[in-house]
Formats: C-alpha cells, structure tokens, sequence
C-alpha cells in the first residue's frame, strides 16, 4: 500500500487493518450476540463436522499460497474461527437432529425426543428383502407405487450403478431420472422440482438422497445392497434416508440386503 497506493485483495490482509495480533481470532457475527444468546444447529450431526473442518481446511489452502508468493504469510490470520474459538463464544446452544453424533450426545444437559412428529405421522414401516433379486423385486414395487400416484428414491452404493439402473429401468417403460454428484446444483433444483410435478415417477441416487429434501409425494424409499459399506454409507446416513419416506402417510422403506 506504501509503495503502490493499493493492495490486490486487501481483505485478506484485515489483520493488519482491526489491529489484531498475529493469532488472534478474527471477528465474526457470533461477536455481535449477547452473551446469552441461542443459537440453533439444525441438522447438527452435519453442522459440527463442518465447523470443526472449517479451519484446518482454510489453513491447508492458504499456506498453499503462501508457499507459492500468491499470499503474504499475514493472510493466514483471515480464517474462519477454531472450533474451540466457536465453543467458547456459543454459551447456549440447541442441536437439532434425527441421528446426532456422540458429540452432542456428550455436551447436552437434556436430550429431548420428538416422539410425535409435526406433521402427525408415523415413521415409515421398514421392511428387508434379500438383495440378489433387488433389481426385479424393486421394480415391482416400483409399479405398484406408481399405480397409487405417489413417487420412488433409489439409493444405490456408485455413480455408475444409478446410471445403470436408470437406463434399465427406462427401457421398461419407467419415467426415472438420476442424481448424483456430477449433476450441477441448478440441474439438481431442476430433477427434484420435475419429480415433484409427475414429469418422472422414479428417482435414482447415492447419497443426496438425504437432509433437506421434503417430499410428500415420495412414499417408497428403497435401498439397495443395504448392507454394504460405501461412501458415507453409515447407520446415520442410513437413517436419514429412511427419513424421505416420512413425509407420506402411506410411506414405506425397504432394504435390499
């Protein structure tokens, strides 16, 4: 700034323009919360990992570019708070989750059940089917559900089985699309909203399949090679699925196992 009267991305340099020591955490919104605040983690069996993973993986990149001349070391100190940072300026806090870790397990006073749901309904009647016939059994169940009008989530364990079911199961004459992670974020917005209005009927995925997605319309889940591991293939992940089903009063699961 002395020499050339400007700086190429100032506000990785803040540290030097608050006054703060080289260390000290920067200053974020929870600052502006008095002291007895609540804060509400939803879906906190997510949330935590993310605020625990916040910092390292913002130092990993950073030192990248300061190894390499791109930064000045002072551009490590713009970063997002430690997870201890964030405890210490979170005096009451509200997990929210179906399947909290052991985290909030440990840290909670009181765990409070939500036995009856909002929406009055009943968790989902789950039922284990033997995985060698999954493909032709789940197809039948497929049709029947289609038959009442309501909607299907598959959830399959690679990128390319989903692809693969999908083209089988078109070839049969079922309206399904896939959705995984080489889908872009529109495209995804796109696929739930069309399965939603009835453009398809059947919807083949690998693990989006889970928080966040309310729909009704949706009254079978099925899992296939249920019992094997995979990527964030996990009992909580499991359950969540499950938990698309819950939004229909006629919702059902099935493990193919």
């Amino acid at each position: 700034i002395e020499e050339m009267g400007y700086c190429h991305g100032i506000e990785n340099y803040s540290r030097h323009l608050s006054g703060r020591r080289p260390g000290e955490p920067p200053p974020t919104l929870l600052d502006y919360f008095p002291d007895n605040a609540l804060i509400i983690l939803d879906e906190s069996h997510i949330t935590v990992p993310q605020l625990m993973g916040m910092y390292r993986g913002d130092r990993s990149r950073k030192e990248t570019l300061v190894e390499f001349g791109f930064r000045l070391p002072s551009a490590l100190d713009n970063r997002p708070l430690k997870f201890e940072e964030f405890e210490a300026r979170a005096n009451q806090v509200i997990y929210v989750s179906a399947t909290p870790r052991p985290y909030e397990l440990d840290k909670v006073t009181h765990v409070i059940e939500q036995i009856i749901r909002p929406t009055g309904l009943i968790d989902p009647e789950i039922s284990v089917r033997p995985a060698r016939s999954q493909v032709d059994d789940l197809l039948i169940a497929i049709r029947n559900v289609i038959r009442d009008g309501h909607r299907v989530l598959v959830t399959t364990l690679t990128k390319a089985m989903a692809e693969d079911l999908t083209e089988y199961y078109t070839e049969l004459g079922i309206k399904v699309r896939y959705l995984h992670s080489d889908i872009t974020t529109i495209e995804r917005t796109e696929i739930i909203r069309d399965l939603r209005l009835g453009v398809f009927d059947v919807l083949i995925g690998v693990n989006l399949l889970r928080e966040g997605l309310d729909l009704p319309e949706v009254s079978l889940v099925a899992i296939l090679d249920a019992d094997k591991e995979g990527f964030l293939r996990s009992e909580r992940s499991l359950v969540q699925t499950c938990g698309r089903a819950a939004r229909n009063v006629d919702g059902k699961v099935i493990f193919y196992a």
